[in-house]
């Protein structure tokens, strides 16, 4: 099993790791801080740097579900020997912006007080969570509570929950579409001080006002009680230029 360091500290940008196996274009490595697609998260890309300086571009990363082993996706027709020592280098930019986005989606939740039926984040700095409302809330209203928010300082905390806890507290879950991450013997919950809790595997800022403006672009009917809430950073310069 891949020790998954992106668990404890979304901000490692990279790690050496061994290769434990390759089937096909796919890499799995003892350890990694690549964040497999996953609660509307998007998969991480970046590069497996080599001994000799040169380096195997990541295109995704995913997970097996049944297996939970974490594959690292690289062209077709490279090998990488069993046991090679490399480092794993996400490509941080791109991580920093899905990280700011899904610390957003923590903010949506808190002040939307409906239950989620569904989310992503998207690669082009914008993502959107769907809740289960009879009636659209008032956008501007909404837009200006979220950069309240996302300009404060509420810090974020991981804390740790048995999954027998975690059942006994399923209150917690705001998500009706996506269980919390349990299986490995405890769920790890994610908290910005003052304003959310809640059980989340994905990665997050430190603290709120990394987040920084943001734009509610629209608010849509997705049928008859759904609301889908889509949202976008103001300044993204991976996918903007600011």
């Amino acid at each position: 099993m891949t020790k998954e360091l992106f668990r404890e500290d979304g901000y490692l940008k990279q790690c050496e790791a061994q290769v434990i196996e390759q089937q096909d274009n796919k890499i799995v490595l003892d350890q990694t801080v690549f964040y497999p697609t996953g609660g509307g998260q998007p998969g991480d890309t970046g590069r497996l740097i080599r001994q000799d300086g040169t380096s195997v571009a990541v295109l995704d990363t995913i997970k097996d579900r049944n297996s939970g082993t974490i594959w690292h996706i690289i062209d077709e027709g490279i090998e990488l020997e069993q046991g090679e020592v490399l480092s794993a280098e996400i490509n941080w930019e791109r991580r920093y912006s899905l990280m700011r986005l899904h610390s957003c989606m923590h903010m949506l939740c808190a002040i939307v007080p409906a239950p989620v039926t569904g989310g992503s984040i998207r690669d082009e700095g914008t993502a959107r969570l769907d809740f289960d409302l009879p009636e659209p809330p008032d956008k501007v209203a909404l837009n200006d509570q979220l950069n309240v928010l996302t300009s404060s300082d509420h810090a974020m905390r991981l804390t740790w929950i048995t999954d027998k806890e975690m059942q006994a507290q399923a209150d917690l879950v705001r998500t009706m579409s996506v269980k919390p991450p349990m299986g490995s013997g405890r769920v790890r919950l994610v908290e910005f001080d003052g304003v959310d809790l809640q059980p989340c595997g994905g990665t997050h800022v430190a603290n709120s006002k990394e987040i920084g403006a943001v734009i509610i672009q629209s608010i849509k009917k997705k049928g008859k009680l759904n609301r889908r809430i889509t949202i976008a950073l103001v300044h993204c310069p991976h996918y903007n230029d600011g």
